[in-house]
């Protein structure tokens, strides 16, 4: 934080130089935001928001666009969704709802590889990317055996704009690595994401 700060001093301080700003940090998340996250996600509130979420998905796959609106990204090697800030959502329970979306991936097996939060500046305006990466666990396989990539790398986004929520992502990308197994589909990591009974 420190660093943006800096960043944004000089700026202000020395508008000549003209350069957008761009830092980027690791963070972590504060043990009472764990625990707060705990107890909501056992809540029917964060069950009403999962499934909001997963009917919408479904939805725009039909061509119907619902509020809050998902996006849908689909190609041979990346597939994702993005849902937009919206009516139910306030600024609260979407923050928990990219939280809560980290624990239900970690709870396929992922391994958190990194928590890092960008700040850029674009057209006079401050967008703010906070990140999750995760990898399937390390493993060394036996002979003659692929090694499995669960569902591919996943990168969990949660975006704003000058402190106003914008829209949460998450995009899996597969391995084409012949040592590995073929992933499973994006259908099966929506299901392990959506289902109640992986909230961790």
């Amino acid at each position: 934080m420190a660093n943006f700060l800096d960043d944004l001093f000089k700026k202000l301080f020395k508008p000549s130089e003209n350069t957008p700003m761009k830092v980027k940090e690791n963070f972590v998340i504060q043990e009472e935001d764990q625990k707060d996250l705990d107890e909501w996600m056992e809540s029917a509130e964060c069950q009403r928001f999962f499934d909001l979420i997963f009917r919408n998905y479904h939805f725009k796959r039909t061509q119907i666009n619902e509020r809050p609106q998902v996006h849908i990204m689909q190609s041979p090697y990346a597939n994702g969704f993005a849902v937009t800030y919206d009516e139910p959502f306030d600024f609260q329970s979407f923050s928990r709802i990219f939280l809560a979306f980290s624990r239900r991936i970690l709870a396929l097996g992922y391994h958190q590889v990194s928590l890092d939060r960008k700040f850029e500046e674009i057209n006079e305006q401050v967008k703010v990317t906070e990140k999750f990466y995760f990898k399937p666990p390390l493993q060394v396989p036996k002979e003659g055996e692929l090694i499995s990539q669960l569902f591919g790398n996943v990168a969990l986004e949660k975006v704003s704009i000058d402190n106003q929520p914008s829209y949460i992502k998450c995009l899996a990308t597969v391995y084409s690595d012949r040592l590995y197994q073929d992933a499973g589909s994006f259908d099966q990591l929506l299901d392990g994401i959506f289902k109640k009974n992986n909230n961790g």
